[in-house]
């Protein structure tokens, strides 16, 4: 049952990343489900990663937020998806930087840190390198609309990256604190 639950969890998180190209309200809520599923794996009685009711409660918290928000933008700004591939890869690319602190410490509040630190940077600099090409003009820096366009796209992105994170997070505090 344990790898029945971690193959769903994969592919839930995989269904997340590829929804955010698409429908960026319903990435989150994928990702939280990847995440609440590892909680019930368990062998010999133990859980595989200690994801516990006060971190599920927080990310479910999180998840409707940005959820009903992304929901009540206007249409044509929760229909479009132009740089979500410089923004979800972006995500990603932070959220691997981020998680190299577990290199120099075995502090779970530091690699926590700088994973969330790493996503949300990697999502800015991604929308920066898109408003930066020909397509990505109409919402650079100077045209009024980045920071509106970054926090309505980024918001979603961030929380379903970092939900994925919490659970690489938590795998490299119980399973590699003893390699440090």
């Amino acid at each position: 049952m344990a790898v029945f639950l971690i193959i769903l969890s994969c592919l839930l998180w995989a269904a997340s990343i590829r929804m955010l190209m698409g429908r960026q309200g319903i990435a989150p809520v994928l990702s939280w489900l990847g995440l609440g599923a590892i909680s019930l794996a368990s062998r010999d009685g133990y859980h595989i990663l200690p994801v516990n009711g006060t971190i599920l409660t927080a990310w479910l918290c999180m998840t409707v937020v940005v959820t009903l928000v992304s929901y009540l933008q206007p249409e044509a700004v929760r229909r479009q998806t132009r740089g979500m591939g410089y923004i979800a890869g972006g995500a990603l690319a932070g959220m691997a930087v981020g998680l190299l602190a577990c290199s120099f410490t075995t502090s779970i509040g530091i690699l926590y840190t700088s994973m969330i630190s790493g996503t949300v940077a990697g999502i800015f600099f991604g929308f920066l390198i898109y408003s930066r090409t020909p397509d990505g003009r109409p919402v650079g820096i100077g045209s009024g609309h980045f920071f509106q366009y970054l926090l309505a796209k980024g918001f979603p992105a961030a929380i379903t990256v970092m939900q994925i994170g919490v659970a690489i997070v938590l795998a490299v505090a119980v399973y590699n604190v003893s390699a440090l």
